[in-house]
């Protein structure tokens, strides 16, 4: 398996990728039939983490913790990193779905609701007609108990998906993937948030400038202000006062 480079922002190994990047790797892991999963990362999953440490564990024990958002990459490309460029989730499942169309990768959905994981399987077929999506499943919105936990590992199982795709937002899913990654047989699981919600037309994304600029969160912002004021207005700030704690830290490290 080979070794991911990465960028440490605020203690956290973000791996220093791109889209085509990222699939070439995760292309790898399915012929070597390794498992592991992928953790996609916007900066509200730096600064969550800060706070929690099962949930820093959980994404240290990440085969990649991609950079989401573009604050990510600009601070990458600032330690010197050129090659780190945003590696976004709905990019990243519709890159790996358009290639594994040809390689003919079996995928399974996980998260959302069941209206929307059904629209979304339609989006994803009409995009690629020749893509194998082998089922889907939206949990309840409830605590799942031990027997239901285990038929929807066997359900998952039987259909014997290359690629697990895990919708759940973070750090939902990131738990969920980290305690279920040992139950699996699929190589990949990858946590893709809002992905599912985007690609099936559920929400709408910010236009493709907006991403390019890094403003996508003045977007979602502007959608669903209700939801996600404190995310963006209460996280912001406190990944600013970490970047420049963090940075102090690092300098004083180094004199020693």
């Amino acid at each position: 398996m080979r070794m991911m480079k990465s960028v440490d922002i605020c203690d956290v190994p973000v791996s220093s990728v791109n889209i085509p990047q990222a699939c070439d790797v995760i292309d790898g892991r399915i012929n070597d039939r390794k498992k592991v999963y992928i953790c996609v990362a916007p900066v509200s999953t730096i600064v969550d983490c800060q706070s929690d440490h099962e949930y820093k564990k959980v994404l240290n024990n990440a085969d990649m913790i991609t950079p989401d958002g573009m604050p990510l990459v600009w601070i990458g490309k600032l330690k010197g990193d050129k090659n780190i460029g945003r590696t976004y989730g709905p990019d990243l499942m519709q890159a790996l779905c358009r290639s594994g169309e040809k390689k003919g990768y079996k995928h399974y959905l996980y998260g959302s609701t069941e209206s929307t994981c059904g629209l979304l399987r339609n989006v994803l077929k009409r995009k690629f007609p020749n893509i194998d999506i082998r089922g889907h499943y939206a949990p309840p919105y409830r605590p799942v108990h031990a027997q239901e936990d285990e038929s929807i590992v066997n359900e998952i199982n039987s259909a014997d998906p290359d690629i697990l795709w895990v919708g759940l937002g973070s750090p939902k899913q990131d738990f969920w993937m980290y305690e279920h990654r040992a139950k699996l047989k699929a190589p990949i699981i990858i946590g893709v948030g809002a992905a599912f919600d985007f690609i099936a037309g559920v929400k709408k994304q910010a236009p493709r400038w907006m991403r390019r600029f890094g403003l996508e969160w003045f977007f979602r912002l502007c959608s669903e202000p209700k939801r996600l004021w404190k995310r963006y207005f209460l996280g912001n700030t406190k990944f600013i006062y970490l970047l420049i704690k963090h940075s102090i830290k690092s300098r004083f490290r180094n004199k020693r």
